[in-house]
C-alpha cells in the first residue's frame, strides 16, 4: 500500500478554516492564513505567520512562497481566484458549503485530512448539541418574521446556513437564501426584525440607512426598532462561530427570552471597536 503522508503545513484561504484548525488543536500546522484569520485567531499575530490573500482574490506565488502540503479554500470564489489556486499546483480542497450539514461534513472533512478525526467528531457535537438545546427553548415561542441580508447594495439575503439559525432561534426567514431581494418586497412583507450581517464589514453597518429605505420606515421592525447588525465573522464564517451568531440571533429575535450577545448591535447604539467586543 502506499504510504499516507501526513499533512505539515496547510495554508488556509478563508477564516472558518483557520478557526477550524484551531478548534481542532491544530493551529501549528499552519503555514499561512489571511489578514481577516487575524481577526478571529489574535494568538497568530504573536507568531507572524504569513499572510496571504484571501480565496477571493488568491495568488499563486504567495501560496507557493509558503511551501504547503494542502491549501484549503472556502466560499466565497471568484474564477480568477479558483484559477490562481490552481495554478499553484498545490493539492487544494476547496469547499462550499450551503447548509448547517454542509458545514458540520467539512469540518468533519478538515479533521480526517489532518489525522484528527476524533477531534472534529467532538466538535461537530459540541455545535449540533449547542443549536438543540437553543431549538428546544424557542419551539413554543412565537415566531417572528426576520429579514437578514449579507449585502446591502443590491439587497441579498443570508445564506441557507442563517436561515436554518434564524429558524432555530425562534424566527420565521423572510425570502430566498442566498438570492437577491428589492426593498418594495421586503418592505411589503413587514418584517418583525431586521439583521444586517455584511460580508466584511464587521460590525460598522449603517443601520440608520438601512430604516431609511424606501418604504422601510413602515415595517414592525423599524417602528418598534428592532434592526440589528450582527458581526460578519458570526454569521457568514461557516465554523464554530456560528454559534455566536446563533446567541446574536436569539437576543435579536427573543430578547425577552435571550440575553444580550456578543457581536450584536442594534438600531440607535455605536459601533463598537474590536477590542470592546472581544
Amino acid at each position: 500500500m502506499p504510504e499516507i503522508r501526513i499533512v505539515q503545513r496547510v495554508v488556509s484561504l478563508q477564516p472558518s478554516i483557520t478557526v477550524t484548525l484551531r478548534d481542532l488543536g491544530l493551529l501549528q500546522h499552519l503555514a499561512a492564513c489571511t489578514k481577516y484569520c487575524l481577526d478571529l485567531c489574535p494568538e497568530l499575530k504573536e507568531q507572524r505567520i504569513a499572510v496571504v490573500d484571501d480565496s477571493w482574490s488568491a495568488d499563486a506565488g504567495q501560496i507557493l512562497a509558503s511551501r504547503p502540503d494542502l491549501v484549503v479554500a472556502s466560499v466565497p470564489y471568484r474564477m480568477e481566484s479558483l484559477a490562481e489556486i490552481m495554478k499553484a499546483g498545490v493539492p487544494c480542497l476547496c469547499l462550499a458549503p450551503k447548509t448547517l450539514d454542509d458545514v458540520f461534513h467539512d469540518l468533519l472533512h478538515i479533521a480526517r485530512i489532518m489525522g484528527a478525526e476524533h477531534r472534529g467528531l467532538a466538535l461537530v457535537g459540541r455545535l449540533e448539541q449547542g443549536i438543540d438545546a437553543v431549538r428546544r427553548r424557542t419551539r413554543e415561542l412565537d415566531k417572528p418574521l426576520v429579514y437578514s441580508e449579507e449585502w446591502g447594495k443590491p439587497l441579498i439575503v443570508s445564506q441557507s446556513w442563517v436561515a436554518e439559525l434564524v429558524e432555530a432561534a425562534g424566527g420565521k426567514f423572510l425570502g430566498e437564501p442566498g438570492r437577491q431581494i428589492i426593498t418594495e418586497e421586503v418592505a411589503a412583507a413587514d418584517p418583525d426584525v431586521v439583521i444586517a450581517a455584511w460580508c466584511g464589514a464587521g460590525d460598522r453597518v449603517p443601520l440608520e440607512k438601512i430604516a431609511a429605505r424606501t418604504g422601510w420606515e413602515q415595517t414592525n421592525a423599524v417602528r418598534s426598532g428592532r434592526v440589528y447588525c450582527i458581526n460578519d465573522e458570526f454569521l457568514n464564517t461557516p465554523a464554530s462561530t456560528l454559534l455566536d451568531g446563533l446567541k446574536a440571533l436569539c437576543a435579536a429575535i427573543h430578547p425577552e427570552k435571550f440575553e444580550v450577545a456578543r457581536g450584536l448591535r442594534q438600531i440607535g447604539t455605536r459601533v463598537h471597536s474590536a477590542q470592546e467586543a472581544s
